[in-house]
């Protein structure tokens, strides 16, 4: 291409990521649900005429690759039948879909007569049928229990609603601000649209497209690149997934062979165990998304999210196994599978490339909460945010980031602002603060953890508990500890206590429950000994370790009514440690 400029290339680059900013930035101000206003539990995208990416802004990792599969597929499913001023519906999981809440909005962009590309945004939405209010059944064992599901569907065709298509969807849906959100996905794509049209006035249908393929080809070398740095073999990990919704004892392995050849990586998971008859499997689509959000981790962050990024990763996950169960599985606890997906990965990976991998990141252990707000007579669903999730795994030289929010290995769901949880949900806020004692010791230790209490606000109101982080806590790596383990308590009225266990549904909770929680900490990566005293000194003043800890395991002692190191009894204690070879 040798009229390509490769300051345009750049220049392209950069307008696409700004598209899908602005997108993202109309969606958030514009949406009434917590879980997207203030969560930001979407994505938005930019995708060519045949539906390979041109830019996405990811602000929840496990959506970021679910909207291209999906865009693919409707071209494929509508052929020429695609219009100026269509808009399709699309949340089906048995057609490329992650997560049955995860409804997307797509808007094919013509310019001169001919379809160009596409604008497109997915969010989790407050609600989509099926036998549970939010959408979380954990006795559901077939999607019809589960959800409603939209294959691709027209609801504006040609710029025209289409009244009999948009009523059929939301008589089936539960609250009426899922409407108002869908409204606000369509705005945000008609944002896209315009931005993109901007572009093609300004450079031209031509211009555009060979500074396009320069940009895929300019990215696909970065990755490779990344790929060639990690030594060719096949190396092999393993994590476990607990209680499927129906056994309680019940465990399942995901199994990964991740395979360099060279400039490009495969991720095996054909030895994972099959999918199980309950509430506990992945799609396709959520599971290799995990895939490649884990992976991004350990490569350049400055490489461009397009199409050039993902054309050297190859994904094998047979159907019919826990991460891409077959028809009509219930599949929505999918998305949460993605940290023992990471765990798989890192496992396989950290012996190899031991500077670019983590130790474990806290699990999620979730609570959904619904009911209706005797302030305004008003339905709520309400996903604790702020309590859910604990600390991220250590890295070769950093801390792990100190409570993450909910996030699915890594990215950016944000926290709840407190005043406005108390205006969303009938709850009152009690505490919210870091968790001492919580992080996996380390000489690089683990993030906090956090702990919650609330105090429910409304009768007959319904939990649901998803999540098995409180199972198994966060590993570490190289010497470095585990984390903390999550819990959840609810105290009642009358003095008793409840301690629900993932996939619980808890129905009739009355007003004056108080809701306790704690979320754990990430895994430590190193030997706690090797860490300075001088810091673990400084964090115990500032209370993320407590003088025992400090002691047990990093063998630091503090003086007596001080936070000065006694530093002969912390040689004498770390030294005796070393040669008994803790």
């Amino acid at each position: 291409m040798s009229d390509v400029d490769p300051i345009l290339v750049s220049v392209f680059a950069r307008a696409f990521k700004s598209l899908t900013d602005e997108m993202s930035i109309s969606l958030q101000k514009t949406t009434r649900s917590p879980i997207l206003c203030e969560a930001k539990d979407f994505v938005t995208g930019l995708y060519d005429a045949s539906g390979n990416m041109l830019e996405q802004t990811e602000n929840l990792p496990i959506l970021s690759f679910s909207l291209g599969p999906v865009c693919k597929y409707i071209l494929d499913y509508f052929g020429d039948d695609l219009h100026p001023g269509d808009i399709i519906f699309h949340n089906d999981v048995f057609s490329m879909g992650n997560q049955n809440n995860d409804v997307a909005v797509y808007k094919p962009i013509f310019f001169e007569d001919r379809l160009v590309a596409w604008s497109a945004c997915k969010g989790h939405q407050a609600d989509i049928g099926g036998a549970v209010a939010g959408g979380y059944n954990p006795n559901a064992t077939e999607v019809w229990q589960e959800a409603l599901r939209i294959p691709p569907v027209k609801v504006y065709e040609k710029g025209k609603l289409r009244k009999d298509v948009w009523d059929l969807i939301f008589a089936n849906i539960r609250f009426d601000m899922v409407q108002h959100d869908m409204r606000a996905q369509i705005g945000s794509c008609v944002v896209g649209e315009r931005r993109m049209v901007y572009l093609l006035e300004k450079y031209g249908r031509e211009c555009l497209e060979k500074h396009k393929e320069a940009l895929f080809a300019s990215t696909r070398k970065m990755m490779e690149a990344e790929i060639a740095t990690i030594p060719n073999g096949r190396y092999r990990g393993e994590s476990t997934v607990y209680y499927d919704g129906k056994n309680r004892d019940k465990r399942y392995k995901i199994r990964v062979q991740v395979i360099v050849e060279d400039r490009r990586i495969t991720f095996d998971y054909s030895d994972t165990d099959p999918q199980s008859g309950a509430f506990v499997n992945g799609t396709f689509t959520s599971s290799a998304s995990a895939a490649i959000l884990t992976f991004l981790q350990m490569v350049n962050s400055d490489i461009p999210h397009n199409q050039g990024m993902v054309e050297p990763i190859r994904i094998i996950i047979p159907q019919g196994t826990i991460l891409n169960a077959a028809f009509p599985a219930a599949t929505t606890y999918g998305n949460h599978l993605c940290p023992a997906n990471a765990d798989a990965i890192a496992r396989a990976l950290a012996p190899i490339v031991p500077e670019r991998v983590t130790a474990g990141w806290n699990h999620l252990l979730c609570s959904l909460t619904t009911g209706t707000d005797p302030r305004r007579n008003d339905k709520f669903v309400d996903i604790c945010f702020m309590g859910l999730k604990g600390g991220s795994g250590a890295v070769r030289g950093v801390d792990g980031y100190d409570h993450i929010g909910m996030i699915d290995a890594s990215g950016g769901l944000l926290d709840q602002d407190y005043e406005m949880f108390e205006q969303q949900t009938p709850h009152l806020l009690v505490q919210h603060e870091y968790l001492c004692d919580s992080a996996g010791p380390g000489q690089w230790r683990g993030g906090l953890g956090v702990e919650t209490q609330l105090d429910i606000g409304s009768d007959d109101t319904q939990v649901v508990i998803f999540g098995d982080g409180d199972v198994e806590p966060a590993f570490g790596l190289f010497g470095g500890g585990s984390g903390s383990l999550n819990s959840i308590k609810l105290r009642y009225p009358d003095g008793k206590e409840y301690v629900p266990r993932c996939l619980d549904l808890v129905t009739g909770v009355p007003k004056g429950t108080r809701y306790h929680q704690f979320a754990g900490g990430g895994g430590g990566y190193g030997n706690p000994h090797s860490r300075s005293s001088e810091l673990v000194a400084r964090e115990v003043q500032n209370g993320i370790i407590s003088r025992e800890t400090a002691r047990s395991a990093y063998g630091v002692v503090l003086k007596d009514g001080s936070f000065e190191v006694d530093q002969a009894e912390t040689a004498r204690l770390r030294k005796g440690r070393t040669r008994e070879g803790s």
